[in-house]
């Protein structure tokens, strides 16, 4: 299976706050902050939700079309995804913008600020998938990851038109989404990724409620963090799967989810069902929670078959043993 990953390509600036955020704010003066905090440190590092996407599904041995916009300072981006299996050919170089921009601080207890710069990632709405995907090869199904708005519904609409499944993440774009927009990327996608809060805010954006929304997508997955993730389905019990704990130190939640996302497609692309790909995809997030940085981690086949054996048992992971085994 050939997937495009649509979506934001970014670098991510992110700091560590020795302390907790709530311990700096005054609940009474919440109209009107004006805080500076003082971090630990600073690491800048390469993301953006479909570069994310697009690492993981390269590391797991696929190979993946990411498609977006970016700027003349992607260059070495853009050598690094290539070197983890990405195929960069559908990414537009923008002539005046910057790469967009992700800011992020995380305190003690791993709740986070963060701030986005979008840059280049406002000319994605001038990308065409008919064209692109005839230049490149094509693809069996599109991701619509986070992104401009309008590149967002476009890539949707165009999927329809061709007859291309594809899988709506709108996640942190949710809140910039106009009613009719935030409607357009539910027209019938295969899957709906979401986080808990982002599974109520879909609702209140488009209209709709929960099993409208369901009606209208093949499969809903909702990530819940060390919840798991569950996985809903119109006329189907919903399945929960119980989440991959850390074998380490949770350094830095930035980008968990979008592994998930990776692990979880790259198990689909495998003709594993929904269940057994939510496993791998929380298997793929644990690894990241252990590193910082959304881009910085190595996959290994015998410790994701350890980590899956672990919190599932042997018997849950006998059918992803041949995909994984050959992964070094």
């Amino acid at each position: 299976m050939r997937i495009a990953v649509t979506g934001s390509i970014a670098k991510d600036h992110l700091m560590s706050f020795p302390h907790r955020f709530a311990d700096r704010l005054i609940a009474e003066r919440l109209d009107r902050i004006s805080l500076s905090l003082l971090t630990d440190d600073l690491e800048i590092r390469y993301g953006g939700v479909a570069a994310n996407i697009a690492f993981g599904l390269g590391s797991l041995g696929l190979a993946p079309l990411l498609v977006g916009a970016a700027g003349a300072d992607f260059d070495d981006q853009e050598v690094w995804l290539k070197e983890h299996g990405v195929d960069t050919a559908g990414v537009r170089i923008s002539d005046t913008l910057h790469t967009a921009r992700f800011v992020c601080a995380t305190d003690t207890e791993q709740n986070q600020i963060g701030f986005f710069y979008a840059g280049a990632m406002a000319e994605a709405r001038d990308i065409g998938l008919p064209g692109l995907l005839d230049r490149t090869g094509g693809a069996d199904l599109v991701v619509v990851s986070p992104d401009d708005p309008d590149a967002m519904v476009r890539h949707a609409r165009e999927c329809a038109r061709l007859g291309v499944p594809f899988v709506a993440d709108p996640s942190q774009q949710l809140a910039r989404l106009e009613r009719d927009q935030a409607r357009a990327l539910l027209d019938s996608p295969c899957h709906l990724f979401t986080n808990e809060y982002e599974a109520l805010l879909i609702q209140e954006r488009t209209g709709w409620t929960e099993q409208q929304v369901l009606g209208r997508v093949g499969s809903w997955i909702t990530t819940q963090g060390a919840g798991g993730s569950r996985i809903a389905r119109v006329g189907r019990t919903t399945t929960h799967v119980p989440a991959v704990p850390a074998r380490a130190e949770v350094v830095d939640p930035t980008g968990a989810g979008d592994a998930y996302r990776a692990g979880f497609l790259a198990a689909l692309a495998w003709d594993l069902d929904l269940a057994e790909a939510a496993r791998l995809g929380s298997a793929v997030a644990s690894v990241v929670l252990e590193s910082r940085g959304t881009q910085t981690y190595a996959l290994r086949g015998d410790d994701l078959l350890d980590r899956l054996g672990t919190a599932y048992g042997a018997g849950a992971v006998r059918r992803i043993i041949p995909r994984l085994g050959a992964l070094s």
